[in-house]
């Protein structure tokens, strides 16, 4: 079977009535759009001819060359625009059903309590991990039709255009398989994996992390046997990620590390973190102000590193009160004047 039509097959599957209201990749119509640019364009544009490439892969390059530096007046208008479009809708979609389903699990107070009533009538356990296993597929065939589209953009333009597109994908963190949200989902599943004694694990077992090797990783395979890998190492102080947040350009720290790199106390936050403020990693600026705080990831790490989170946590407890003090005096001294 053909992706497009197990595409559209997925469309109007089980998850049409659940996802009905999340965007997705008009992957038909877009495909229409370039078979129309194929057919209308002229022939020295099309690179259908494989054998003839091989047989002239210099005219091939400067052909390359020229679609690379102008753009396809047939679909251009539409296609890259309409493309980020959904790609930053569904971003959205997925990091929003996410993390409304992750606080459910990590719920506090009263409404931990609540839930925990809830529990004694409803399995919503079951319910949570079926609503996860929607949501990876969701992203999974969406990324993978963003993917395929941009291959056969590239295909009919003989340009770099598509690959270049992912970059600015990445670029404008709307690159799906890269969203932290996912590394949560992820954390979710080995967690459940630990807590209900295998009920779950024909899907459970897709995720695995490995936090005693040297660079500790998470796997996650996902469904069509796509395989990513997350490494769990802050970049700052080179441990495994304790109290993690994700930066909004994907890059993972300690909090205490990511606070210190945007020169804020923890006390006041990463939200207070200065617009020109840097990623010590790729140097991209304003990436703070809405940093995902993984407390699905920093649960595995408590479960599986039992006596080594004991450790950072006592070590950060320290310099919590630390900074709180100095905070406080200072605020003390501004107040008095002196």
């Amino acid at each position: 079977m053909k992706f497009g039509e197990k595409f559209m097959e997925y469309l109007h599957g089980e998850q049409e009535g659940c996802l009905d209201k999340c965007a997705h990749v008009e992957y038909k119509r877009l495909k229409k759009v370039l078979k129309k640019c194929r057919s209308q364009g002229p022939p020295s544009t099309s690179c259908n001819d494989e054998q003839q490439q091989e047989r002239d892969s210099e005219q091939n390059h400067s052909l390359s060359q020229f679609c690379h530096r102008h753009s396809c007046p047939l679909c251009d208008q539409m296609f890259f625009s309409e493309l980020t479009r959904e790609a930053s809708d569904i971003a959205g979609c997925f990091s929003s059903r996410v993390r409304h389903l992750l606080h459910l699990h990590v719920a506090r107070g009263m409404q931990r309590y609540k839930l925990r009533l809830r529990q004694c009538f409803i399995n919503d356990q079951q319910i949570m991990v079926e609503e996860g296993r929607m949501l990876i597929e969701y992203v999974t065939m969406n990324a993978i039709a963003i993917r395929k589209i941009l291959k056969k953009y590239d295909k009919v333009h003989c340009s770099i255009n598509g690959k270049n597109f992912k970059s600015k994908m990445r670029s404008e963190h709307i690159e799906l398989l890269q969203s932290p949200w996912l590394i949560e989902l992820g954390a979710f599943y080995l967690n459940f994996d630990g807590i209900d004694g295998g009920e779950f694990s024909e899907f459970c077992s897709r995720f695995s992390c490995d936090l005693s090797a040297t660079e500790p990783v998470m796997t996650l395979m996902l469904p069509n046997y796509t395989k990513l890998e997350y490494g769990l190492t802050c970049a700052i102080c080179l441990e495994m990620v304790f109290n993690p947040c994700a930066l909004s350009c994907g890059h993972l720290f300690c909090k205490l590390c990511a606070c210190l790199a945007a020169s804020v106390l923890v006390v006041e936050g990463l939200k207070a973190a200065s617009s020109n403020a840097k990623c010590p990693v790729c140097r991209e600026a304003g990436v703070y102000t809405n940093a995902v705080h993984m407390l699905e990831l920093d649960l595995l790490v408590r479960r599986r590193c039992k006596e080594h989170w004991k450790e950072r946590m006592v070590a950060e407890r320290a310099e919590t009160v630390k900074q709180t003090r100095e905070y406080w005096d200072l605020q003390t001294k501004y107040a008095i004047g002196y």
